[in-house]
């Protein structure tokens, strides 16, 4: 049913991203695959053009031997900043291709509540951020792939680390704590994404910034004027002065904040959207001629549609986002081990077509 062939070009995926023309074929992006789904991918050989079936077994390495093989241009990778948390809750993953256990972040306790807590916190020095991830990476890249890096983001880990409700209370009752956790997080940050920009087989930089929920954003839009970007600003800033476009993937309703982050803080693509806050044609509409536009083939439908809904979905939304460049085809946020497989798989191959 498959026949995916291999073709990357990286400039066809950064020149998409910097709205600098309508490219060749219309890229791929996703913030990442779990690792479930690309246990189902990467030794099936079925899924590629006999043609190329040689040229993607000899390719080293799972991890990119899945971006290859399907058709990105480009492998994405991160590097580890220690930042330790206590307040991690888990259950049982029930996803047909399960990890045993889904975690996620207990909103009513932090790991940092206190100024006492903050100064004992182990925060790392930038010396001490681990990149091997980012160094091993660059000899096995094919020819044409670069890799893009990601971190997470600036209100995140401060989210992550103070949890979500003590946060919000916080920034009222000790802001002077809060803003010494995003000026500590901050810095780290800058300092990371200033080294990968350096990298030269790394492409483009990705923020992973989730700001928002289905009606609002998740603090304030003032206090993310305060508080958050001008931080995002010096992780823009730092990918520019080596050249490399700045990708923000954030969840949630922004619509408050859009000409914040598209004016101010700089971001060159928006990634992350979701059809019952605003569909990504909608997004293409809007903003789409400032900014390039990624992914947005909605979750829920990902999840629940049949392949054939799914071809007509992605489509329309090609119809809609190609034409004149400035879009990637990719998932609504990421691709999930929830995301039914062959609906994936679908909407790359309606893509190629």
């Amino acid at each position: 049913m498959f026949k995916f062939r291999p073709d990357p070009d990286f400039s066809r995926f950064r020149n998409t991203i910097l709205l600098q023309g309508e490219p060749d074929r219309v890229p791929f992006y996703e913030l990442f695959a779990d690792w479930e789904i690309m246990t189902q991918v990467f030794d099936n050989m079925e899924l590629v053009d006999p043609k190329y079936r040689r040229q993607v077994e000899a390719v080293q390495g799972r991890w990119v031997r899945f971006y290859y093989m399907l058709g990105y241009d480009y492998v994405p990778t991160l590097p580890e900043i220690n930042l330790p948390l206590n307040n991690v809750l888990a259950t049982t993953d029930t996803a047909e291709f399960s990890r045993g256990q889904r975690m996620w972040m207990d909103e009513h306790h932090g790991t940092i509540e206190t100024r006492e807590d903050f100064e004992k916190y182990p925060w790392p020095k930038p010396s001490e951020i681990n990149y091997s991830n980012i160094e091993n990476l660059r000899q096995r890249l094919p020819d044409g792939m670069m890799a893009t890096c990601l971190t997470s983001g600036v209100l995140e880990n401060v989210t992550w680390l103070m949890g979500y409700e003590l946060l919000s209370y916080a920034l009222y009752d000790n802001p002077g704590l809060v803003q010494d956790m995003f000026d500590k997080v901050g810095e780290i940050l800058v300092s990371a994404h200033s080294t990968m920009a350096q990298m030269e087989w790394v492409g483009a930089l990705v923020l992973g910034d989730d700001m928002g929920f289905k009606t609002h954003t998740l603090i304030s839009p003032e206090h993310l004027r305060k508080y958050v970007f001008p931080w995002q600003k010096k992780i823009v800033e730092a990918a520019h002065a080596y050249d490399k476009p700045l990708i923000l993937h954030s969840c949630g309703n922004l619509a408050d904040i859009m000409e914040d982050l598209i004016e101010y803080v700089g971001i060159d693509a928006k990634h992350s959207y979701e059809d019952v806050i605003m569909p990504v044609t909608e997004a293409k509409k809007r903003y789409g001629e400032r900014i390039s536009i990624l992914g947005g083939i909605d979750m829920n439908l990902l999840c629940q549609a049949s392949p054939d809904e799914i071809r007509r979905y992605v489509r329309h939304v090609l119809d809609e986002c190609a034409p004149g460049g400035g879009y990637c085809l990719g998932t609504g946020n990421s691709v999930a081990n929830y995301v039914n497989l062959e609906n994936y798989l679908t909407m790359l191959d309606e893509g190629l077509k």
